[in-house]
């Protein structure tokens, strides 16, 4: 095993999809972190896929262009793309496709695994884990996390069992104006912790 890598990682090649390709086989998944030595993770149960260019919702869209803001997304696939929302809020996305082809996944939900103690400490709350910006507080994600490769700590991606056909729900993303009628998220019907039904 490479140095540094983690067994079970998914690998740069798992990511190098289409972003709507890879969002609903992470569903399942882990997204573990090892920030400042603390172990917390959780069961993904909700993404949004945000396809480049031509995804009018993306941060990457056409009319917005390659900005410093934007610069990880366009990374190489398997790393991490780490975006401030509504100036308050980081939110945690893998990059897939290729690099240079600006398509991410937002992971929006987590089902707590590991670690809740920690996850309610770092928010304060018990609202551990249902909302992009409260799972990646939850896990200590932030900027300084931008473009780091997902298969390896602090933060890593881990293959788990798939959601069942079904209890796989693809429907429209949330919270977006543009592009609102593409049918780009998806989610486990099963978990509660999805944050809109």
């Amino acid at each position: 095993m490479e140095s540094g890598k983690r067994k079970g990682a998914l690998r740069a090649p798992f990511f190098a999809r289409p972003a709507r390709a890879v969002a609903p086989d992470l569903l399942g998944a882990l997204l573990v972190s090892e920030v400042g030595g603390v172990r917390t993770s959780g069961r993904i149960v909700e993404v949004e896929a945000y396809e480049g260019p031509d995804d009018p919702a993306s941060h990457a869209a056409a009319s917005i262009g390659r900005t410093r803001r934007n610069e990880g997304l366009f990374g190489p696939p398997g790393t991490a793309y780490v975006h401030l929302n509504y100036g308050i809020h980081w939110c945690f996305n893998a990059v897939t496709d290729v690099e240079g082809s600006p398509h991410g996944v937002l992971v929006r939900a987590l089902e707590p695994v590991c670690g809740a103690v920690h996850m309610r400490s770092r928010r304060g709350r018990d609202e551990l884990t249902n909302g992009p910006g409260r799972l990646a507080q939850a896990l200590g994600i932030g900027p300084d996390l931008q473009g780091h490769p997902l298969d390896e700590p602090p933060v890593w991606m881990k293959g788990g069992a798939p959601v069942p056909a079904e209890f796989l729900v693809t429907t429209t993303r949330i919270g977006i104006t543009k592009g609102a009628e593409l049918r780009l998220r998806f989610y486990d019907s099963r978990s509660r912790w999805v944050t809109r039904r």
